[in-house]
């Protein structure tokens, strides 16, 4: 989980970030109007993962269908070329109750990175989330933690075994945090992709269930599974293993929530 910058033509004096997109005008992220930037790299492998172009923690090509050609995915900034675009909509921000929100790949994937920009951010008075995987030295997450006015940890199995085989990596740094975060109040919401073949069981909803309720959460957001990064592999020139699995729609989950909510977990299913 180190910062890679070998094709940097920046100083290599200077800490830089792999970046492959900077959304502005972001109202799905996090309340009010956001910027949300995209850390390239990510130590997990989910099989179901919208945004392949951001696991590899280096640039790597891409078709671009409007171009007609191959491009380059990530690019190499300073916490002063990232905070010069974020600082664009500060008045946006201050009117609405937004702010910025780190997403991914795994923003801890370049973690010194993460934590300089991210006191940067709180130094501007400006609100920071992010979408975390949890998968990170403990070290490294409590001390990224303390910037964080509200976090969204992905929960995606409660069995280890069963968590390597879909993401290529155990749940115990995962769940270790995500206890770290409850004992310390870290505002946050937990979210379950709910993803067909790996933990699309009742049997799955009644142990997070259990899990749950053994940490101390008591709300959390089902995502249900879709396809909307198919495109994305095709363009990476990468086979997508899930294509032929059926997209999940909210009525599909509703069991699965109900068995949830008779653990006292407040359930709600993110639908698309």
């Amino acid at each position: 989980m180190q910062l890679v910058n070998e094709a940097s033509t920046k100083s290599r004096t200077e800490l830089q970030g792999l970046i492959f997109n900077i959304q502005k005008f972001s109202l799905n992220d996090g309340p009010g109007i956001r910027t949300v930037v995209f850390f390239k790299g990510c130590p997990l492998r989910c099989q179901w993962c919208a945004n392949p172009e951001s696991q590899s923690g280096r640039q790597e090509l891409m078709y671009d269908e409007q171009k007609g050609e191959q491009t380059t995915v990530g690019e190499y900034k300073t916490v002063a070329e990232v905070m010069a675009v974020i600082k664009q909509d500060q008045v946006f921000y201050d009117e609405s109750g937004g702010g910025v929100t780190f997403s991914g790949g795994e923003v801890l994937f370049q973690a010194p990175f993460a934590i300089e920009l991210a006191k940067a951010i709180k130094a501007a008075g400006i609100n920071l989330a992010c979408e975390t995987t949890g998968y990170a030295a403990p070290r490294v997450f409590q001390e990224f933690m303390q910037y964080i006015d509200f976090m969204y940890f992905d929960c995606k199995q409660w069995d280890t075994q069963l968590h390597k085989a879909g993401t290529g990596g155990g749940n115990e740094l995962i769940l270790r945090n995500l206890e770290t975060a409850i004992q310390k109040k870290q505002r946050l919401m937990v979210r379950i992709p709910v993803i067909p073949g790996f933990n699309y069981t009742l049997n799955d909803a009644r142990h997070f269930g259990q899990l749950f309720n053994r940490i101390g959460i008591t709300a959390v957001e089902l995502l249900p599974f879709h396809q909307f990064g198919l495109k994305k592999y095709q363009d990476l020139g990468r086979e997508y293993e899930l294509k032929q699995v059926k997209q999940l729609q909210t009525d599909d989950l509703l069991e699965y929530q109900a068995t949830l909510e008779s653990f006292g977990v407040d359930t709600q299913i993110n639908g698309w």
